[in-house]
C-alpha cells in the first residue's frame, strides 16, 4: 500500500493543488491537520483536495475542528474524517486524532488536554497506523530549544506499537523523523511524503 500523507497546509492552495497532482501515484492519502488558518479558509482548501480520487483520511489540526472539518468534506464520497476514530482500508487500520495537544496558547486554537486526549487514544487499535496532529512529547517536536509535543500522545505509541507515526503541528521540526521502539515517526509539513506499507 502507497501512502501519500502531509500536514500544515495553512491555507495554502498551490501547495493543495500540487498534492492533488500527487495523490495518483498513492492507493491512500492522509492529511495530519491544519488546513485552515486561525480557522478561515478550510472550505476553500477542502474544494481544492476533493479533486483526490484515493480514499483520503483527515483529521483536524488546532486551526480548525473536526465538527468544521466533518462539514466541509460532506458529499466527498471517498474521504473519512477520524478524531479519535479507526477506519480500515484494505486489511490496514488507521486511527486520527487531531488537535493541538497539550492546549496552546492561541485563543482560536482547537485544542484537547493530555487527559482528554488520553481518553481519545485508547480507541487506537494495537499495531494501526497514527495520524496525529500532535507529536509526541521529545519526538519530531523540537521548536526553539523546547520539546512541546503530547506525552499523551507517546504514552499511546508505547502501549499500541503503530508501525507508522504520521504528525504536523511544529513547524520547526517538519521533515524531521525518529523511531519508538518498532515505531517510525514523521513530523509531515506541506510538501507531501509517500510510504510504503
Amino acid at each position: 500500500m502507497r501512502l501519500l500523507a502531509f500536514s500544515d497546509l495553512h491555507s495554502d492552495r498551490r501547495r493543495a493543488q500540487r498534492l492533488v497532482e500527487m495523490s495518483a501515484e498513492a492507493d491512500v492519502v492522509l492529511c495530519a491537520g491544519d488546513l485552515a488558518s486561525f480557522r478561515l479558509g478550510l472550505g476553500r482548501m477542502i474544494r481544492a483536495l476533493r479533486e483526490i480520487v484515493a480514499p483520503t483520511l483527515l483529521i483536524p489540526g488546532n486551526n480548525e475542528t473536526d465538527t468544521a472539518l466533518r462539514r466541509a468534506c460532506e458529499g466527498w464520497d471517498t474521504a473519512a474524517v477520524l478524531h479519535g476514530e479507526a477506519i480500515e482500508i484494505g486489511a490496514r487500520r488507521f486511527f486520527g486524532l487531531g488537535g493541538g495537544v497539550p492546549p496552546t496558547p492561541f485563543p482560536f486554537s482547537f485544542d484537547l488536554t493530555e487527559e482528554g486526549a488520553a481518553e481519545l487514544l485508547d480507541a487506537c487499535p494495537e499495531e494501526a497506523v497514527m495520524v496525529v496532529h500532535s507529536p509526541p512529547k521529545g519526538y519530531a517536536d523540537s521548536a526553539h530549544g523546547r520539546n512541546l509535543g503530547s506525552t499523551a500522545v507517546l504514552r499511546a505509541i508505547e502501549a499500541k506499537h503503530p508501525p507508522l507515526v504520521l504528525c504536523g503541528h511544529i513547524h520547526e521540526s517538519w521533515g524531521c523523523e525518529a523511531t519508538i521502539g518498532p515505531t517510525r515517526l514523521v513530523n509531515l509539513g506541506p510538501d507531501g511524503m509517500f510510504f510504503e506499507l
